[in-house]
């Protein structure tokens, strides 16, 4: 089965990202052979429609199943035609999470976890009044992160947002080459 989680960077001790379509990467992990691949998600800083595109990419992989934290309703859409199955609320390093990857300890979501445009403005100076309000959990909430992890989270999304300004500081200077 071929298997992709969310992350915030392309290593077995970064994080799983909480959001789907702006996390920075994906961790593709066939757990047939357990081959493991990174996978930068182009669209991560896209304008709009990230979570449309980042699940049409997945799901031509050949994906079965996404591991994240949360998931929109276009990116669940999108996925759900493709019969890509996913699983919100997933947390922790990504290292652990596959080493505890059983088939029967991940149930996938009917429905998705957020709203619409719950990533957008992300530290990204976004101000479109896009809402961050979580949907109602379709499974229990996961336990309350202990001050190490909170800190570790912290600390993720941190080295994070310093990505995304480093990309939105690229993507001025090229655009003031353009206008030279």
């Amino acid at each position: 089965m071929l298997v992709a989680i969310s992350a915030t960077g392309p290593s077995m001790s970064d994080e799983v990202d909480p959001h789907f379509g702006r996390c920075p990467y994906f961790i593709l992990v066939d757990f047939d052979t357990m081959k493991v691949e990174s996978l930068v998600n182009s669209s991560a800083t896209a304008g709009g429609g990230a979570g449309i595109s980042t699940a049409q990419m997945i799901a031509n992989k050949g994906v079965q199943m996404v591991l994240t934290g949360n998931c929109g309703p276009k990116a669940f859409e999108v996925l759900s035609a493709a019969d890509v199955k996913v699983v919100t609320g997933v947390r922790g390093k990504i290292g652990d999470v596959i080493r505890g990857y059983k088939p029967e300890s991940f149930q996938p979501v009917s429905q998705p976890s957020v709203e619409s445009h719950f990533g957008m403005g992300r530290g990204m100076g976004m101000g479109r009044g896009m809402g961050t309000k979580a949907m109602p959990p379709s499974a229990p909430a996961p336990e309350p992160a202990t001050p190490k992890q909170e800190l570790e989270e912290l600390k993720a999304q941190s080295q994070k947002l310093a990505q995304q300004l480093a990309e939105i500081q690229r993507r001025i200077e090229e655009a003031g080459k353009k206008e030279e």
